[in-house]
């Protein structure tokens, strides 16, 4: 069904600290892409920050319609379609996702919004292919529709899959079954792979992975992987009590899993037919949870949540991670959840414009670095941190149009 934005809430300019700055005002030209970060708002609506990321000095200038209503109420998740011309908002206590086309501009369009298949949403990943949106949630429903499971009657979640058509509108969804609690949820990038992250204190095998019909988006458990009806644990591979954030690598061969209690990263060798393997562990600052790589994967960025920082791994030839012997560590904004790298289009000359963002829950602001390519290190831009809405939820990032050399 189409949904219709509320109003919008007008930001003052940061023209004058710009000039101020002796940073060039925005434009197309000087645009090396665009941040939006969502924000977990209850009521009436979450809302999405959006910003142009300068190609010169990374600064980030408010968009003149920032914020935008994210479609529902609190909205735990943003992903971005593979084409960057769409946006998907993730609504919790709607158990609904909002589409939005993305202008040449960057300014956002609703389309549609879509409820899934269960309750509370919590994460959202689209296929390499960009063919399928999933979207995990924490209770399933019955095959009317009326909740199965609640807080008061707990039981397994799910996710809910939707083909994604040629103009990215969403299909009709369909349920795959998982286990308690799930909170994340990853594709790989290369393969037809998902991977889902939950968090039941009943057991540590919280990594459940499926393999993916490419044609009908249906996704059959991995050998390994056991998922149960009822108010019992599903199981699949180790992977700690408390699973915060799930990524795999460009290639396809490794993925890793944050642990919120045990403060750590667990690597995992790929096999063949898709099944992990733990490779290793490598210790983190507090709380860690979304990760994000530098756009050549050499290097691993981690919000420590609880520790107010973003650590800073070296990804090797075999998956390992091995933390930075110096500046191994920044510090970031309060309460940081999410990380995004954002790089200049490949046509651009110096190709210098890498930039990394941090979204901050408990200061309400992003966090700015400057990306030093050669040995992974970040250095904070001028003007940093940048102002947002209350509770930022998570932040991603899309490129611009081509820059001029």
């Amino acid at each position: 069904m189409s949904w219709n934005p509320m109003g919008r809430a007008v930001k003052a300019s940061v023209l004058s600290l710009a000039m101020a700055l002796g940073v060039s005002a925005c434009s197309n030209d000087y645009t090396v892409s665009y941040v939006y970060m969502a924000t977990s708002n209850t009521l009436p609506h979450g809302l999405i920050n959006a910003y142009q990321v300068d190609f010169q000095s990374g600064y980030l200038y408010v968009m003149a319609d920032s914020p935008i209503d994210a479609g529902g109420r609190n909205t735990v998740a943003i992903v971005a379609a593979p084409n960057n011309k769409f946006l998907y908002t993730v609504n919790n206590f709607d158990s609904s996702v909002v589409e939005y086309a993305v202008g040449t501009d960057g300014k956002l369009y609703p389309q549609h919004t879509y409820n899934i298949t269960g309750s509370f949403t919590t994460a959202a990943a689209i296929d390499a292919a960009g063919k399928f949106l999933y979207v995990t949630f924490t209770y399933q429903n019955t095959a009317s529709g009326q909740a199965l499971y609640t807080p008061a009657n707990p039981g397994p979640g799910g996710v809910t899959g939707f083909p994604i058509n040629s103009d990215n509108t969403l299909g009709t969804p369909f349920t795959v079954n998982v286990g308690r609690n799930p909170v994340g949820i990853a594709t790989s990038r290369t393969g037809n792979y998902v991977y889902v992250i939950e968090q039941d204190s009943a057991t540590q095998a919280n990594l459940l992975g499926f393999t993916q019909n490419t044609t009908s988006g249906a996704l059959t458990p991995m050998p390994g992987v056991t998922i149960n009806a009822g108010n019992v644990p599903s199981t699949g591979f180790t992977s700690g009590l408390n699973p915060a954030g799930v990524l795999g690598d460009a290639g396809g061969t490794h993925l890793y899993v944050t642990d919120k209690v045990l403060n750590q990263v667990a690597a995992y060798t790929i096999g063949t037919n898709g099944v992990p393997t733990l490779a290793g562990t490598t210790t983190t600052d507090a709380a860690p949870m979304g990760m994000s790589f530098d756009l050549n994967g050499k290097y691993l960025y981690v919000a420590a949540n609880a520790a107010n920082a973003v650590d800073i791994y070296n990804v090797g030839s075999t998956g390992q991670l091995t933390r930075l012997s110096s500046g191994g560590t920044v510090q970031v904004g309060n309460g940081p959840t999410c990380v995004s790298v954002s790089g200049a289009p490949s046509n651009a000359n110096p190709r210098h414009a890498v930039y990394l963002y941090t979204s901050n829950q408990l200061s309400n602001n992003i966090t700015g670095e400057q990306l030093n390519e050669k040995d992974g290190t970040l250095v904070q831009m001028i003007g940093s941190p940048f102002g947002g809405s209350s509770l930022p939820a998570c932040v991603v990032t899309i490129p611009a149009l081509p820059v001029r050399d």
